[in-house]
């Protein structure tokens, strides 16, 4: 039989206090509950018996909610997972089960209201074709025109056309749902789209992991910043040759050198979206900072972060406009204002 006593929680308790630091209050716990005075040998309780023995009423209390009396799992799916103060509260397991359920029958009807509108989509898909199914739903009245044919759904399909000009578009097929009621908006269904092997591009040249890649807002530009403490500026447009060209933009490692430095990541970049703004010198206040004095326009500089906590401003042809080194610590993230002049970056000192 299971058995639990006074001392033995007492005891648990006592040592929980001790583990997590509580000195005092265990302290004062074992002397009011006279842990002392107890047949317990304390060398032969594990560490963190009270969390352990917590952890497996815990799982106890998941089972119960997971399965049923028969033994079989709850719907044949298992019950999200509960905190301590959920498992103590009373009729847990019944208002759990009947969450669930409530959340299954939800799920199901929507499976329903699918199956349904495709099933009508498949039974009107050839609505728009010649022959006597074409002709035979012209005849049943004027109504269809109005999406009042015999109180069905009108529908229509058309070709959605992805990509860029030529060979390259991709013809994605949608399909559009009119609601009986006439005043809802169109519901669209694309269709996955699958990319050729022949249409990928593979751009080599780092050392290292790629963390972040940032397309130019204009020109057929793609940054990318890498663990190797280089960022890249790949020119992918159709009048480059050999299929791409890349600007290496070195951050912590000199002209002609080979050892990268360790820690020296390029973690963050982002170019500028603004026309015309001016940008001023350079502000210490906090992680808010100005670029060097230059007239922008809209994709032409390049601002990076890196592991050694400068953020780095670059012209698209990969020239170092300003250096930026306020930041006590590495750069995560940085970010340029609407109008261009300022740059938000965050760092792991704080600011």
């Amino acid at each position: 039989k299971m058995s639990i006593s006074s001392d033995e929680v007492n005891f648990l308790v006592y040592r929980y206090l001790q583990e997590s630091g509580f000195s005092h209050s265990a302290f004062t716990f074992g002397i009011e509950s006279h842990i002392s005075q107890s047949n317990i040998n304390g060398a032969l309780v594990p560490p963190a018996a009270l969390i352990s023995i917590i952890q497996k009423g815990l799982q106890y209390v998941e089972a119960e909610v997971s399965i049923n009396e028969d033994g079989t799992l709850f719907d044949g799916r298992p019950i999200e997972s509960l905190s301590l103060i959920d498992a103590v509260m009373p009729d847990v397991v019944q208002t759990r089960q009947q969450a669930y359920r409530d959340k299954l029958a939800q799920q199901q009807q929507q499976q329903q209201q699918q199956q349904q509108q495709q099933q009508a989509a498949s039974s009107g898909g050839g609505g728009g074709g010649s022959g006597p199914a074409a002709q035979g739903s012209a005849k049943n009245g004027e109504g269809a025109a109005n999406g009042e044919e015999n109180g069905s759904h009108a529908l229509a399909s058309k070709l959605a056309h992805r990509g860029g000009p030529g060979e390259g578009r991709s013809q994605i097929p949608t399909l559009h749902v009119l609601c009986p009621d006439h005043h809802s908006d169109m519901m669209e269904v694309d269709r996955d789209v699958e990319i050729p092997q022949s249409k990928a591009m593979v751009l080599r040249g780092h050392e290292s992991e790629v963390f972040i890649c940032a397309w130019n807002p204009v020109n057929d530009l793609l940054a990318s910043g890498s663990g190797d403490s280089t960022a890249r500026i790949w020119n992918l447009s159709e009048n480059s040759t050999g299929g791409s060209t890349q600007l290496v933009l070195r951050h912590c490692i000199r002209e002609g050198g080979q050892d990268v430095p360790s820690n020296k990541d390029v973690t963050s970049l982002d170019w500028n979206v603004s026309l015309g703004a001016r940008a001023q010198h350079p502000s210490a206040v906090g992680a808010i900072k100005e670029s060097k004095s230059v007239l922008q326009s809209e994709g032409t500089l390049l601002a990076t972060g890196s592991y050694d906590g400068f953020a780095r401003i670059w012209t698209k042809d990969g020239n170092l406009a300003s250096t930026l080194g306020q930041h006590k610590g590495p750069i995560f993230a940085l970010k340029w204002n609407k109008k261009g002049n300022f740059i938000l970056s965050a760092g792991v000192d704080k600011v």
